[in-house]
């Protein structure tokens, strides 16, 4: 459980750095500790709920250093919300969910591996048709896998030169607040909803002092890239894991 803990803060502190709420992180640590054998239903909700603390403390940090642009993050959180309702509503097949997963552990890691920040884009707000778009189909495939969503929409911000590095974690860190609630609350209308609140409680304790110091950090200097192949190792371990569960090995 120490060892939990511990990567839990370590998580939630890189997360949060870009503005994100760790969703994918935490289930790669969840997958290879024992509580990796509890159905995706329990580790959906679970970690939504840690997304929406973590979102909320990134969001607080980087609006407060005056990054957020409402005008960027509005369209996407219209397009999202009941995107992921649906998304968070449906209770598709557990090998389905595992190959989700996977895929989605080795994308974060792909990602992470190959961000660099650019401070001094041309930001070219998005169409409505274009932010409705990505919005919508990041929200319906989070509220299927059980994340925020701002592992993909803060690179395709950046790549589509939307906004500046810390622009985008502003932004990403509401979508996946909005994003993480919406799937709570379709997963609870569809009579799933199974929380462990003593073993919350503790998961909490560890993501909001990670969260806070990750995000204040995150708002003010740059990332560390030796912390992020690290983090990459983790995701990559974890999908390789959920695969080899997959095929009987």
């Amino acid at each position: 459980m120490y060892l939990l803990f511990a990567g839990l803060v370590i998580i939630s502190a890189l997360y949060s750095s870009v503005g994100h709420g760790g969703a994918s992180g935490y289930l790669a640590i969840l997958s290879i500790s024992s509580y990796g054998l509890m159905s995706h239903i329990w580790l959906k909700q679970h970690v939504w709920i840690m997304n929406l603390i973590v979102a909320s403390i990134a969001f607080y940090h980087y609006n407060k250093a005056g990054f957020h642009k409402p005008k960027l993050t509005i369209p996407f959180i219209v397009a999202s919300i009941p995107m992921a309702f649906i998304g968070g509503f449906l209770n598709i097949d557990a090998d389905l969910y595992d190959i989700l997963l996977s895929l989605t552990l080795l994308w974060a890691a792909y990602k992470i591996v190959n961000f660099t920040p650019h401070e001094d884009v041309l930001i070219r707000i998005p169409a409505k048709f274009e932010a409705y778009f990505w919005g919508g189909g990041i929200g319906f495939f989070s509220g299927l896998i059980g994340v925020g969503g701002g592992i993909f929409l803060s690179p395709i911000i950046l790549l589509k030169r939307w906004a500046t590095v810390k622009s985008a974690a502003a932004t990403a860190a509401v979508f996946i607040f909005v994003n993480s609630l919406s799937g709570l609350v379709g997963m609870g209308v569809s009579d799933q909803l199974n929380v462990d609140v003593s073993l919350l409680t503790i998961f909490v304790i560890a993501i909001v002092i990670g969260g806070f110091v990750g995000s204040l950090y995150g708002s003010k200097f740059a990332s560390d890239k030796h912390v992020r192949i690290i983090l990459v190792i983790v995701l990559i371990v974890a999908a390789i894991k959920r695969v080899a569960e997959l095929i009987g090995f």
